[in-house]
């Protein structure tokens, strides 16, 4: 029997780096699917591959755009992914060949990619991974303005186009089915569970804490919309105001208000108390989170943040730490009694509940065995696999 073939678009992260796209393609690799993934190079030399084969899964990468600055700029990005991506799916369709194309977004501009493929009887499954008109008005964006309306308009003709949508989690689903006009039949939930395999805890190395008593740790990009500026000013009264001196927080992840953010840090102070890693290693990565005392989601309240599923908060979960938050739906759909909520972006209710977690080694203890079994019986990527599979399976029997 011939072998299903999937050419997978990504333009927000490299792959493997980015761990959505990179589950779902080896997923469908180990179910049989033959996979190519066309997406940007990383930065700073990280995965600057132009060709190479991993797991199985055929990537194609294209240089990556300078990052992106003002309205001209994200027209520049956006169109020149376009182009990069349509011309390297010429080679993937004469290397490999493909019968769908799944579209990560944001942007959601490859439908107009899938529509020239449909034209070949390709089919095209939209992969909703972001809110863009939100993402849009939390970046400080108009309401109503031209490049609002704009994004809702890409958003339409792309659910209007797939043959099947997946979304990661149950507020994308109906944004699908209400704003997109989706059959509620063609949309499945697929949500951004950790893997097991992957992210293990591993024995604890107290020399991390640089010499501190406690360990505080952010796991995440670091855009202008991340809150990580908030976690900052948290962690300004935690030491100043609070006069903790005995906790180091340690910030992991890289993106493109990483410059500003350690700019902001040493302006406050902190140098002492912040360490910012940058991107780091899975290995690495685990040592600091199985390590830390408490882990922390700064994204403040906005209506794109109060709809998305962060992948930190499971993937803290996953290491059974305890974890501060703001108050925001998904984040107490995906955490529930694994976390304690501040108001939404009350600086000083975030470093206080810090505090409290820190001084309460039995609440910890608590909260990271209910978040640790919450992950393992329901939202592991395991958990994932058969949705992704089902959605598949669903657009194999369209005609």
């Amino acid at each position: 029997m011939k072998r299903k073939r999937v050419l997978i678009v990504v333009q927000n992260l490299p792959v493997p780096l980015d761990r959505r796209v990179w589950l779902e393609a080896t997923t469908l690799t180990r179910s049989g699917y033959l996979v190519t993934v066309i997406c940007p190079k990383g930065r700073g030399g990280k995965y600057g591959a132009s060709r190479e084969t991993i797991e199985g899964v055929e990537i194609f990468r294209y240089a990556a755009p300078p990052e992106a600055e003002g309205v001209a700029g994200y027209v520049f990005e956006f169109a020149y992914c376009w182009l990069m991506t349509a011309a390297l799916s010429v080679r993937a369709a004469l290397a490999r060949g493909f019968d769908v194309v799944h579209a990560c977004n944001p942007p959601e501009t490859y439908f107009a990619l899938a529509l020239v493929y449909r034209l070949f009887g390709k089919k095209f499954l939209f992969d909703h991974h972001d809110l863009s008109p939100e993402m849009y008005l939390a970046k400080g964006g108009r309401r109503g303005g031209l490049l609002h309306r704009a994004l809702l308009l890409l958003e339409r003709l792309t659910f209007r186009t797939a043959d099947v949508v997946i979304a990661t989690n149950e507020s994308h689903r109906e944004i699908a089915i209400r704003r997109g006009g989706v059959d509620p039949e063609r949309v499945f939930v697929v949500r951004s569970g950790p893997d097991l395999d992957r992210l293990r805890q591993v024995p604890p190395e107290p020399l991390l804490r640089d010499g501190c008593r406690y360990l505080v740790c952010y796991l995440g990009e670091m855009c202008p919309q991340d809150g990580v500026d908030l976690l900052l000013e948290a962690a300004r009264v935690f030491v100043a105001e609070m006069g903790r001196r005995d906790t180091k927080f340690v910030i992991i992840g890289g993106g493109p208000a990483l410059d500003g953010l350690r700019r902001m840090k040493t302006s406050m102070g902190l140098d002492d108390r912040v360490e910012f890693t940058g991107r780091i290693s899975d290995h690495d990565l685990c040592r600091y989170l199985s390590v830390a005392d408490v882990c922390v989601d700064p994204d403040p309240y906005t209506e794109w943040s109060d709809q998305s599923t962060m992948n930190k908060i499971v993937e803290y979960m996953a290491f059974g730490r305890p974890i501060v938050a703001f108050n925001l739906k998904e984040n107490r759909f995906s955490a529930r009694d694994a976390a304690v909520y501040a108001a939404p972006n009350d600086v000083r209710e975030f470093a206080s509940l810090i505090a409290m977690l820190l001084d309460d080694e039995v609440r910890r203890n608590e909260m990271g065995g209910t978040g640790r079994q919450r992950v393992v019986a329901e939202l592991s990527w395991e958990h994932s696999r058969p949705c992704l599979l089902a959605a598949y399976g669903r657009i194999a029997g369209r005609g």
